[in-house]
């Protein structure tokens, strides 16, 4: 399930040549073209088919620069930039619990640590390095994600009767959670800064793609069973990605 965006969803047309602009690729096996996503903090991710040449990936960007810019443009007037700082305090709205966050500076130890005390976790290690900080952060709640959505999800899928085989926990950029043919349940460990009913939609929301895989009329019937409120916690699902602060750098 997508994060919000906005996506310009074209077939390439023998776009002119130009000097690229900033962008990330993503392969993906469901395209079937070429597509563009710019994030609300700018930014920028080409989708694009398996084996997508990349000279094909720049010139239709090229092609559609000026949408880029543009959509970029009215996002910054919308949201200003903030300035990086790392967190003294983490909201997890989802499970109801804040942490303060202790920096601890030891330079014989390679990185950061992390380790949890009662309303707190600790860094320790080479704390002046905000990258090495955050990707402390980042593995401290993806732990906490797992703990604490595996039962969630298990509890949901025995009430709505959809199976899955595993759960797992990623930082995705550019969706909440997905449901692999095989039976996995990708989960967003960004859910956690989110409220719990839009957590527990997501959860309904992947697992009834165990009947449908796809996002066909019979796909919200079948969600509307478990959660008749679906088209408005949709909506808000999609401008979650407000809840999630800057510094983890996923907007």
């Amino acid at each position: 399930m997508q994060r919000a965006a906005r996506q310009l969803d074209l077939f390439p047309e023998q776009p002119a040549p130009g000097p690229e602009p900033a962008f990330t690729v993503r392969e993906s096996k469901r395209a079937r073209r070429l597509s563009i996503k710019v994030f609300p903090r700018g930014r920028v991710e080409v989708v694009v088919p398996k084996r997508t040449r990349p000279a094909d990936v720049a010139a239709f960007v090229d092609e559609h620069r000026q949408w880029i810019d543009e959509t970029r443009a009215a996002f910054a007037r919308q949201f200003p930039p903030e300035p990086f700082r790392l967190p003294q305090t983490v909201n997890l709205a989802a499970i109801g619990r804040e942490m303060r966050i202790r920096y601890e500076p030891d330079g014989s130890i390679r990185g950061v640590r992390y380790r949890t005390a009662p309303g707190e976790v600790v860094l320790r290690g080479q704390t002046d390095d905000p990258s090495a900080c955050v990707d402390a952060l980042k593995r401290w709640l993806a732990g906490v994600a797992k703990a604490e959505f595996g039962p969630w999800l298990a509890a949901l899928a025995a009430e709505t009767g959809n199976a899955f085989r595993r759960m797992q926990v990623r930082g995705q950029k550019t969706c909440w959670g997905s449901h692999s043919a095989r039976g996995t349940i990708s989960i967003n460990y960004c859910l956690l800064f989110l409220e719990p009913q839009l957590v527990r939609y997501l959860m309904i929301h992947e697992l009834c793609h165990a009947r449908h895989m796809n996002h066909s009329r019979r796909f919200w019937q079948y969600v509307r069973r478990f959660e008749p409120d679906y088209r408005r916690l949709d909506r808000a699902l999609g401008e979650g990605w407000q809840a999630v602060p800057v510094w983890l750098g996923f907007h």
